[in-house]
């Protein structure tokens, strides 16, 4: 497959995935004086029924915020927080905020922003690069809705890397799912930054 990674791209992109979660938890639990626990990410390439596919398993019953980043070199993509509802009562006490000081739409905005941007931005130190990021939008708890938005961007959606990380906050039993979209075109340039990085080591 033309935009599949070989088994030392993939590990390497593994890697930094990992060593951008651990830092990122450390900040975001030092940030909520909270223990946050992350596992394994998973990292998979898939077609446009694919991510279709992956993308209804994850929006039954949830809120979706959207946020596009964009890079040097053509590093660019779409990161989708989705949550449970059962978990979006409990942002308030999470951030800090005093029952009505803002909606659950305007906490679940904050809290993803947080989530997206402190993640991304430990990712692209390592790789030598710096992120940008569109406003953060909440998406209507539908199947099509999500559809329909990630259809919308200008992207080529043909093909996607596809990235799941979970977070899980202990003491607030609080969990969602970041899942990083980077569209057909920016794989190819995934794959180039990695090589780059290979030949250093």
């Amino acid at each position: 497959m033309a935009y599949a990674l070989n088994e030392d791209q993939q590990d390497c992109l593994q890697e930094l995935i990992n060593v951008a979660m651990g830092q990122a938890s450390d900040q975001l639990a030092r940030y909520l004086d909270t223990f946050v626990f992350l596992t394994v990410p998973n990292i998979e390439l898939v077609n446009g029924q694919g991510l279709s596919s992956s993308l209804e398993s994850n929006t039954d019953s949830t809120a979706v915020v959207s946020q596009g980043f964009f890079g040097y070199e053509g590093i660019r993509g779409e990161a989708l927080l989705v949550y449970k509802h059962k978990d979006s009562d409990r942002i308030g006490d999470l951030l800090g905020y005093e029952p009505g000081e803002l909606s659950v739409e305007e906490q679940l905005i904050d809290i993803s922003s947080i989530l997206t941007t402190t993640f991304l931005n430990v990712f692209a130190s390592q790789i030598e690069n710096q992120m940008s990021y569109s406003a953060p939008k909440l998406l209507a708890h539908t199947q099509d809705t999500v559809d329909d938005y990630i259809k919308q961007i200008s992207f080529d959606w043909d093909m996607a890397l596809k990235v799941n990380i979970n977070y899980q906050v202990t003491d607030y039993s609080f969990n969602c799912e970041m899942i990083l979209l980077i569209p057909a075109a920016a794989i190819e340039n995934i794959k180039t930054v990695i090589d780059r990085i290979l030949e250093d080591y």
